[in-house]
């Protein structure tokens, strides 16, 4: 049976031309994007498209969006036998990870492409990108299984787990890595899917997708000479339910009493502070050290080696399912999407 793939284009690069007036980048019909690439014909499977109008550039992208991508996906589950997605680069980690929380029990490809150049251009690497995402998104092993069942991120030769990456450059073409958890596929003369790290589904149970997202988070990045009244100000900020807060090292933050006594009030007024390194790579370890230690004092939480885009994608996740911040830590503290390693 001939495979079907529905190509979803949100916007970005991949489809935008050069304002000759201007200079500046701007979206063209999607229709334009796939005379670009003629080479899509050549495909054995049916490729279907869906286009939102207008085309989102994404530092506009919102938990809105994510679930309406959501609602695309799943009401056109069973029709197809995986999906594309194509988004801009700039918070395709976010979205990515959104999705792979939104998409329970995931049984097929979800893959997300892009580029760093428009495809209309002649350098462009919108074309490998995004003809090897869709041979991806069709692959099936011998029992008709998919071989990727899961959120990916596709870019320069290399899959990569959606919840799992983060954006390296926005000047190379190898623009997103995904520094804690290695590759899923590699696309090099031969096609090498790296089974045995993928998620394994539960095949005879079907996708279950959530619409439901609670963007009452922050993000905040400690460093040397951080004010005492800004950190409170963040903390005691109304409806606020949770903080990700961007440590040194290995889950590190200065031994400021007024710092211990600000996140310990935080987290005893139901606020879920999760614990996230500054470096790309490497896991939060906060027993290592004694700066660590008192932050597990204060109630602050480990995020293991968690990116920051995922972690702030599962906390608007079970924020809009738990009300207990309780339950949202203990949630915070296992692997639900292969988003971790614990």
């Amino acid at each position: 049976m001939q495979s079907k793939v529905l190509l979803i284009y949100t916007g970005g690069t991949i489809g935008m031309n050069r304002n000759p007036r201007t200079g500046a980048l701007e979206p063209f019909d999607f229709e334009q994007l796939l005379q670009n690439v003629p080479e899509l014909k050549q495909f054995d499977m049916q490729i279907d498209t869906y286009q939102f109008v207008p085309p989102i550039d994404s530092s506009d992208m919102s938990p809105q969006r994510w679930t309406d991508l959501s609602h695309v996906i799943a009401d056109r589950y069973d029709l197809y036998d995986g999906f594309v997605v194509l988004h801009g680069t700039d918070t395709m980690a976010f979205t990515a990870s959104a999705m792979s929380y939104m998409l329970e029990n995931l049984t097929k490809p979800v893959i997300f492409t892009g580029s760093q150049l428009p495809i209309g251009q002649l350098r462009t690497d919108g074309k490998e990108n995004l003809i090897t995402s869709i041979e991806i998104a069709a692959a099936k092993d011998d029992d008709g299984h998919a071989l990727v069942p899961e959120v990916g991120i596709y870019f320069d030769s290399h899959l990569l787990r959606g919840n799992r990456t983060t954006k390296q450059s926005a000047e190379e073409f190898n623009a997103f890595e995904s520094f804690n958890y290695p590759h899923l596929v590699e696309a090099g003369v031969n096609m090498v899917y790296h089974r045995e790290r993928m998620l394994k589904p539960d095949w005879d149970k079907p996708m279950t997708p959530h619409f439901r997202l609670d963007n009452n988070v922050i993000i905040f990045s400690l460093f040397p000479g951080v004010r005492e009244d800004l950190i409170r100000h963040i903390i005691h900020t109304p409806n606020l339910k949770a903080i990700v807060m961007r440590t040194f090292g290995s889950g590190n933050a200065p031994q400021s009493p007024w710092l211990l006594k600000a996140l310990k009030e935080g987290t005893q007024n139901g606020k879920v502070i999760v614990n996230i390194s500054q470096c790309l790579q490497g896991a939060v370890e906060m027993g290592r050290y004694d700066t660590g230690y008192h932050l597990q004092e204060a109630g602050v939480v480990s995020g293991y080696d968690s990116t920051v885009e995922s972690a702030v994608a599962k906390l608007m996740f079970l924020q809009s399912h738990y009300d207990d911040p309780v339950k949202v830590r203990e949630l915070m503290n296992r692997s639900i999407r292969g988003e971790i390693t614990v």
